[in-house]
């Protein structure tokens, strides 16, 4: 099971494993604040597509479309979080402002459909 947090909402014994999906560090949060098992930097959206996208509710059906891209070509990058997932329950955090359209819902979905 995933589920999504911000990164400015408290930590939870119910969060299970907390995976950090960014490349950035969430700006004004400390590591100990944030309690991290994982920084997975590689599994998030290129510095170019992140870029692009720049969090334009219209790009987001194409975002989804490069990124799944992204992902397909980098299965490595992707597999141990499906893995854990099939375990117990993973929380991937996030810092974007937008809750419905970011790189951690749409690794989510992406990741769902192989659950």
């Amino acid at each position: 099971m995933i589920r999504l947090k911000r990164a400015y909402e408290p930590a939870a014994p119910g969060d299970g494993r907390r995976v950090l999906v960014e490349r950035l560090w969430p700006r004004g949060v400390s590591r100990a604040k944030l309690r991290l098992d994982e920084w997975a930097k590689d599994v998030a959206p290129t510095p170019e597509l992140r870029r692009w996208f720049g969090h334009e509710p219209g790009k987001w059906p194409e975002f989804r479309r490069r990124y799944f891209a992204e992902l397909r070509a980098n299965a490595a990058a992707w597999q141990p979080l499906l893995a854990a997932a099939r375990r117990g329950r993973v929380t991937f955090v996030y810092a974007a402002r937008d809750e419905a359209r970011n790189g951690a819902v749409a690794l989510k979905a992406f990741l769902d459909r192989r659950l």
